[in-house]
Formats: structure tokens, C-alpha cells, sequence
């Protein structure tokens, strides 16, 4: 890449101001479970193309760059069948600057916003998932601690060489018992008399880089007098504390082989003061916020490989010729294409505008980075699968990438949360507002019966009035504004059926936190079509973008309609009862 004149690096400078520190936006995702539908935070979606022309152009740049190097350093067949990344990869990301995209200038990062991160996130994903998932462990979730929650001292200490990638981060939270439930942390750290510093014990596993990181953050319990299991606190911990025993570097895996999956010990480690990442207790802080970041980067992640099998798909559908036809010209493969290509259209679209948010200096997007995650993996682990398909048996041999694929997309649907546990998840965060809306109108109403209370609280919902300047949209605003009144109604109603038993209901929780989820990729699609018809681009670029987001908003109503009536008409009692007889058995 060239080097920039004083001159475009003050045009960057302007444009960044103007497009990343305009006023805050809120997130959008909760209000839909009060059958509400901000425009102003969704709205307008930060398309490529309205991007200050500077800030377009230097992305597009490191794009190609690391484009280019993934291509020429990278091979991804190599780094599975070896399982390890080379030592020269992690160099010459470093030397790119890949390791340090978002650390500022002043800390020796490249100063990029969370929107340009996750566009080379999706290069890198998209070639090699072993490479994806090791810069995000390092970036987004090992050194992002470091970046928001440290001090100076702190910074000034690892920052440099962390964003070089002459050390690597890592970030270790999971435990034998604790993995999606962060909050039962086992791992202890008893503080000194003197109170200079904490005494660990624990193990650490299934850490990426745990057995080869330099700098980790590490979660333990510290004493807290609100509660007898004390509360969660972050450390700065270094493999060269005595105590600090690596049990195993490279844990043998089904997919992501590449990766330095580990296992540590903590024997008596101790961990001065001034190594505590944030204040004392706020450790599921630290935690939640950063893991905020990897999923919105891992949502980019995913997007990437989506695209690259859609290309794959497409290629074999118009070379392959089966019963005098090529593939391309049987409907059953036309479909998977076409809701292939639909569904990456919205993976796409809601990792940029939470990557946007982020970059607007929100607060809260912890559900829409939930949303994201769950939705890009669930369907990427389809998408790969549709693709091993079209290509039949030529694609099961492992001349081919997808077996390979396969096995590390499967990891997406476990990792940074497991996707049963964030769907709960996300139905609760939203539940837990309408709980509380609804209980303080209860309070007033103490005579009226529980049924009836339920009857009227069906009216005090309606469909949100979606505001479309645009005729074709007009038709699929209406029926988007329709399905968020009806998810609200439902929200409503499993408020006051299952009232403090909701925290039970997995069944229903998960049909929600589904039906919320396609809700905002909707969203999503709609308010970037709105800006695609107002963007200077090509008329068969925008047609084919147009067509391809009708669509996805066609399914996702499809979606949400199949799950919305099963709420009411479901057989869960039935799948409660058949598995406790199995489980008796």
C-alpha cells in the first residue's frame, strides 16, 4: 500500500469524524420485543457506498492487501493436515498489521474502526477458518480486554508487541464447569494480607492460543462480602509466572485444526495488583463486552466462507451436466443458490450495521452481536452442507475443501456461545423488559383474573407503521410491521401465562429468540435496501441486490410464520415427557 500524503490523511481523518463520531446511536433488537421499530437506529444503513470516498478507499485497500496476502502465505489444505498455523503466517499478519487493526496509532495499531476490521475479517474467514478464528482469539477477544478496560501502565507494557503479533493473546474463560455459563467460574484468587496481589488456582481449557499465548486474561473468583462465592475479576496473566503449567498446547479437534486449542493449570499462580484488567469483581463485564466484539467479527467470519461456497456452488452448477442438463438448470439446486445467496445478504447486512453501531460509540448491542452470531453459523453451517451437496460426490473426497469445511464450520454453533443457550439468551434479555413493563400494569389491575389480563393485553400491542419511500418496498414493510406486532403479542402473552416460570420455558424462549432474530436480519435487509435505491451504484449491481433482499425478506417472513404458530400450537409436553421416559429407560 502506498504511503498516504498529510494531505489524505487529513481527508481520512474528517471523514472518520463525520461518519464514526456523529451521535450515538441506541441498538435496535430489544425494542422488537415492545412491537417497536426505531428507524433512527437502524437507520441509515452504512452501505459501502456512502462512505466517505476517503474512508472507502483506504478499506478497499487493506481489503486487497490482506486479499493478496491470504492468497500468496495461506494455505489453508496445509494448516488442517499439519494442524498448526506456521510461525510465518503469525509474522507476516503481524507485519500487515492484521494483529492490531483497531488498537490506535499511539498503542502501534493501525487505528481501523470495528466496520473495516470486519470487512478483513471476512477475506480472512472466508480462505481460512483455522486463520480466522486464531486473529480473532488474539484480537478481538485476547487483546480487546486489554484495549477498552486497561491502564496506561497496562497498555504501555503489552500493547505494542500484542499488535505487532511479536506476542500473542489469549482469553480464558472456559473451565470443566463452566463453558456457556460464564458466571460459574471455578478458578479462585485469594488476595494477600497485604493486599499487593491474588493467589490463583483453576484450570483453563479449550483456550485458542492458551498454550502459546504470551499475554492471557484470565477469569477468577475474588472475594466479595455481597456474596459467599465471591464475584468474577480479570487478570493479566503471563505463562512465565511460576505456577502457570500448560497441560496441553494442541488439543486434537474435529475441525479448526490449525488453531492451538489449550489447556492450562493454575498452581498457586500469583498476579500482583496492578495486573487486574477493570475493577475488582467486574470480571463477567470484561468478558460479555469483548465477546461482544468476536461475535460481530464473527459473524464476518462466517459471511466470508458463505460467499466463498456460493461461488463454489455456482461454478459446479454450471459446469456439471447430469441427464442432459447442467445443474444450473434443475430448480432443487436453483434453490439453494438463490436462498444461499439470500441469507448471506443478511448475515452481511446486520454484521454491518452492528459493526457500525459499535463504531458510533453505543453502549448496548449485546443482543444484536447474539443475533449475529447465532443466525451467521446457523446458516453457514447449512450453506456448507447445501454446497457439499450440489457438488455430489466429487465434494466428499478431500481433494476437494468442503469435508474440510464441514468439520470447521461445526465449531461455529458451539463456540463464543453456544447457539441454544444464546437463543434462550436473547429471549430473556427482551422478555425480562416486557416482564417488567407488564408486572408494574398488573400492580394497578390486582382484581382482574389472570385470563383476562391476558385477553387485554393482547390490544395493547400493535403493528408498528414501517415508513417506506419507496413503492416496491411499501407491500414488505406492511408485512414486516405485521409479524413484529404478532411477535410482540406473543411475547406479551408468554409474559403473563408462564409469568416467573418463563426462566423454565426453553421451548418457548428458543421459538422467540429465533423468531426476534430474523425479525432484526429483516430489519436489517430492509433498511439497507431502502439505502441501496438511494445510492449512486450500477442499475444491475442494484437489481440484483434488490431481488436478492426481496427474497430473503420473503423467507424470513416464511420463517418467523411457521415459528409464531407453533407457540400456540406445540406438543412440548409431549417431547418433556418421551425424553424423561428415555432418560428413565
Amino acid at each position: 500500500m502506498a504511503a498516504l500524503t498529510d494531505l489524505e490523511k487529513q481527508q481520512i481523518a474528517e471523514a472518520e469524524e463525520l461518519l464514526f463520531s456523529g451521535p450515538t446511536k441506541e441498538g435496535f433488537a430489544k425494542d422488537l420485543f415492545f412491537g417497536k421499530w426505531r428507524a433512527d437506529s437502524i437507520r441509515p444503513f452504512p452501505s459501502l457506498a456512502s462512505l466517505p470516498a476517503e474512508v472507502r478507499a483506504r478499506s478497499d485497500q487493506w481489503v486487497a492487501k490482506v486479499r493478496d496476502f491470504c492468497r500468496s502465505s495461506i494455505d489453508p489444505v496445509k494448516i488442517d493436515r499439519e494442524a498448526k498455523i506456521p510461525e510465518a503466517v503469525i509474522r507476516g499478519l503481524g507485519d500487515i498489521g492484521v494483529l492490531g487493526m483497531t488498537v490506535s496509532k499511539d498503542a502501534g495499531g493501525q487505528g481501523l474502526s470495528q466496520y473495516e476490521y470486519c470487512r478483513v475479517m471476512e477475506e480472512i474467514g472466508g480462505h481460512c477458518a483455522s486463520t480466522g478464528v486464531f486473529v480473532n482469539a488474539h484480537h478481538s477477544i485476547g487483546l480487546r480486554g486489554l484495549e477498552l478496560f486497561g491502564t496506561q501502565e497496562q497498555k504501555k507494557r503489552w500493547m505494542r508487541p500484542l499488535a505487532a503479533g511479536e506476542k500473542i493473546a489469549a482469553f480464558a474463560l472456559t473451565e470443566p464447569e463452566a463453558g456457556s455459563d460464564a458466571s460459574n467460574v471455578q478458578t479462585v484468587a485469594v488476595p494477600d494480607a497485604d493486599g499487593r496481589g491474588f493467589t490463583l488456582t483453576g484450570e483453563k481449557r479449550w483456550i485458542t492460543n492458551g498454550g502459546i499465548a504470551d499475554v492471557l486474561t484470565v477469569m477468577a473468583r475474588t472475594p466479595d462480602p455481597t456474596t459467599p462465592k465471591g464475584k468474577i475479576t480479570a487478570f493479566l496473566v503471563t505463562p512465565d509466572m511460576p505456577g502457570f503449567k500448560v497441560l496441553e498446547t494442541r488439543m486434537e479437534k474435529c475441525g479448526i485444526r490449525g488453531t492451538a486449542t489449550g489447556r492450562f493449570a493454575l498452581e498457586g499462580v500469583y498476579v500482583p495488583r496492578e495486573n487486574i484488567l477493570g475493577p475488582i469483581g467486574k470480571g463477567l463485564r470484561v468478558a460479555l463486552t469483548v465477546l461482544d466484539f468476536g461475535r460481530t467479527t464473527f459473524g464476518a467470519c462466517c459471511t466470508g466462507t458463505a460467499k466463498y461456497c456460493l461461488e463454489q456452488m455456482m461454478a459446479r452448477a454450471k459446469d456439471r451436466r447430469q441427464f442432459g442438463k447442467r445443474l444450473a438448470d434443475f430448480e432443487l439446486v436453483k434453490g439453494k443458490i438463490a436462498e444461499a445467496a439470500a441469507d448471506i445478504y443478511a448475515m452481511e447486512s446486520a454484521t454491518y450495521h452492528t459493526a457500525a453501531l459499535i463504531d458510533s460509540g453505543a453502549d448496548d448491542y449485546m443482543v444484536e452481536t447474539a443475533m449475529i452470531k447465532v443466525f451467521a453459523s446457523d446458516q453457514l453451517w447449512r450453506i456448507v452442507n447445501d454446497t457439499l451437496q450440489v457438488w455430489g460426490g466429487a465434494g466428499f473426497f478431500t481433494d476437494q475443501p468442503f469435508e474440510r469445511m464441514m468439520r470447521d464450520a461445526r465449531l461455529n454453533l458451539i463456540g463464543e456461545g453456544a447457539n441454544d443457550v444464546l437463543r434462550c439468551f436473547i429471549a430473556m434479555v427482551g422478555l425480562r423488559g416486557v416482564g417488567m413493563e407488564l408486572k408494574g400494569i398488573y400492580e394497578g389491575v390486582k382484581g382482574w383474573s389472570p385470563q383476562a389480563f391476558l385477553n387485554a393485553g393482547k390490544m395493547l400491542r400493535r403493528a408498528p407503521s414501517i415508513l417506506c419511500p419507496h413503492d416496491v418496498l411499501r407491500p414488505h414493510a406492511r408485512d414486516l410491521g405485521k409479524q413484529i406486532g404478532v411477535f410482540a403479542q406473543a411475547c406479551q402473552s408468554a409474559c403473563i401465562r408462564h409469568q416467573e416460570s418463563i426462566l423454565n420455558q426453553q421451548f418457548v424462549q428458543a421459538r422467540l429468540g429465533d423468531v426476534a432474530t430474523e425479525l432484526f436480519m429483516a430489519s436489517c435487509v430492509f433498511a439497507r435496501v431502502i439505502q441501496l435505491l438511494e445510492d449512486d451504484i450500477p442499475d444491475e449491481q442494484q437489481q440484483l441486490e434488490i431481488q436478492t433482499a426481496l427474497l430473503y425478506l420473503k423467507l424470513a417472513k416464511q420463517r418467523n410464520s411457521v415459528r409464531l404458530k407453533a407457540i400456540g400450537k406445540s406438543f412440548d409436553d409431549q417431547l418433556n415427557k418421551v425424553a424423561d421416559l428415555w432418560l428413565e429407560h
